[in-house]
């Protein structure tokens, strides 16, 4: 069974960092999936954040450009999200996400194609 579960959230205030971090299980090697995360502002529609491809390609959402960053470590299997110069705008449920193989074509930043979702981590940002 893959599990993603993801840690880091928190409260912070504006102009703050964290670093979210998505652990996979032992059967799910985060290298062989594209990789990405995802949030869901309160009562809004998700939106994608950040991608990283099989490869290392990484694509990110133009509210987030310049201000995080996706990273994964493949020895600990674990994908991460640097998040600084956070924003009351970016208080969200952050979520990663995978698709095996490589990202499909499109607009991977959809998340339409990932098939296996973590259950979420708590980001508040208060100004």
């Amino acid at each position: 069974q893959v599990q993603l579960v993801e840690s880091g959230g928190g409260s912070v205030q504006a102009g703050g960092s964290l670093r979210l971090s998505c652990t996979a299980s032992s059967k799910f090697t985060i290298n062989r999936h594209c990789m990405g995360w995802f949030r869901q502002p309160p009562g809004k529609e998700r939106e994608g954040v950040a991608i990283i491809d099989r490869d290392g390609s990484i694509m990110y959402g133009d509210s987030v450009k310049g201000r995080f960053t996706i990273s994964k470590d493949t020895a600990k299997n674990t994908l991460y999200l640097q998040m600084n110069s956070l924003k009351p705008e970016d208080t969200a449920m952050y979520t990663c996400a995978a698709e095996p193989g490589y990202c499909s074509g499109g607009y991977p930043l959809g998340g339409h194609a990932m098939d296996y979702w973590g259950k979420g981590t708590l980001v508040t940002i208060s100004s």
